[in-house]
């Protein structure tokens, strides 16, 4: 099986502008191509887990990945899949999430030896003289197909200010630029991002002639993570502080029945045979897919020892009998929770809700228990006394477990 043709049996390949040169570009390792990540978090989020999975795939099969960095382009914000305009961002802000998202992305990619290329499209962006760009740049684009295109019609609805209208151009001028500059000939992103990929190869044909090699392939998702079942958005991060390997991995472990075996294939390296045999499991033997699914996915995000202790722990919920040594956990001295701390603090000193109304809401509809015991009063307090006595174990809605260490 062919490297695109694994592509298409995963589940991955959305849209390609040509499938016969895009399938011997990549199958036979002459792809230059690139995918871009906007810095507007201080972590990539598995939404991004499908891009990255595929630029190890890529690299893998003799394919040069360029790890576009948005730098530029994360100054206009993308309109794609937005009812609102995105927040505005400092300079500062964007220069430090995008040094954030390098560390990360450097466990997927091999950079070593010019074997991947990682740009900043502020480097180009950022310098240009704006009636320059839009003299040499706004002819090659008919606004009447721009607003036409998927990616605007949301925020068509409630109002779509210039600035964002701007993002296709942006956008497109970057696969020129590195088309010109580091012989870049195929883009690559979310099913959302078609239209604004698709000015790109227009720009590049007209500016440079019809015959120019520039081609897209888009994925079965788009770029925040839909379509790959659960939606993964920005509340499952990369980062083990936002996001610890053991809730990375329960998130997956807890994946609909449906979705499991899609994402085995679309995420994992685990061999297409192996994923095909367990479309036969069913009922129980389901959990034991999800429990693959999580531990794989974990191992490469974080590590097989993160893994490890994350299947572990999980299953200890699960009730196979193992300890919850590996349970997130929060420390608090022993002075804070003298004379007793409410249930309230004590989850937002865990970090388990973000406000004290959101855990007043939680616990009148009972969903917080400690011990396995139903929490039932917001002002409920407990002393040093009870969480050193044992395991001090706060439940979160069905499947959200912390531990509370009495130090």
């Amino acid at each position: 099986m062919t490297l695109y043709e694994e592509l298409k049996a995963r589940g991955l390949v959305a849209q390609v502008t040509d499938e016969e040169q895009v399938k011997d570009l990549i199958d036979n390792g002459k792809a230059v191509f690139y995918i871009g990540f906007d810095c507007t978090a201080d972590s990539l989020t598995a939404g991004h887990f499908m891009a990255l999975t595929l630029m190890k795939r890529m690299q893998e099969a003799g394919n040069k990945p360029i790890a576009l960095i948005g730098g530029g382009t994360t100054m206009i914000g993308d309109p794609s899949g937005r009812t609102d305009m995105r927040k505005m961002l400092t300079k500062e802000d964007i220069d430090h999430n995008a040094a954030c998202f390098k560390k990360q992305m450097e466990k997927f990619i091999d950079f070593s030896d010019g074997k991947a290329i990682m740009l900043n499209n502020a480097d180009w962006l950022m310098n240009l003289n704006y009636i320059e760009f839009i003299r040499d740049i706004g002819p090659h684009f008919q606004v009447n197909n721009m607003l036409r295109a998927e990616c605007y019609k949301q925020r068509m609805e409630k109002g779509l200010s210039f600035l964002e209208f701007n993002y296709m151009l942006m956008q497109s001028y970057d696969f020129y630029y590195m088309f010109q500059h580091y012989g870049c000939n195929l883009q690559c992103g979310g099913n959302d991002q078609w239209s604004n990929m698709l000015g790109g190869t227009e720009l590049i044909r007209r500016k440079l002639g019809k015959d120019s090699q520039c081609l897209t392939i888009t994925l079965l998702t788009d770029s925040h993570g839909n379509k790959m079942g659960k939606t993964a958005g920005n509340a499952v991060w990369l980062d083990p502080n936002k996001t610890s390997p053991y809730e990375f991995y329960q998130y997956w472990r807890n994946i609909d029945d449906a979705d499991v075996l899609k994402c085995l294939r679309m995420l994992t390296f685990l061999p297409l045979e192996q994923i095909d045999e367990m479309d036969k499991w069913e009922g129980s033997q389901l959990n034991r897919a999800k429990e693959i699914l999580a531990y794989e996915l974990t191992a490469l995000v974080h590590s097989n020892e993160e893994a490890d202790k994350a299947q572990e722990a999980s299953r200890a919920l699960f009730g196979s009998g193992a300890s919850s040594e590996n349970m997130p956990s929060t420390e608090l001295p022993e002075s804070e929770l003298e004379g007793g701390m409410t249930i309230l603090d004590i989850m937002l000193r865990c970090k388990l809700i973000p406000s004290k109304g959101e855990g007043r809401r939680l616990i009148d509809q009972g969903g917080v228990a400690v011990n396995d015991q139903k929490v039932t009063s917001a002002t409920a307090v407990f002393t040093a006394e009870q969480v050193k006595a044992g395991d001090f174990i706060i439940k979160k809605g069905k499947k959200t477990f912390h531990k509370v260490i009495c130090k």
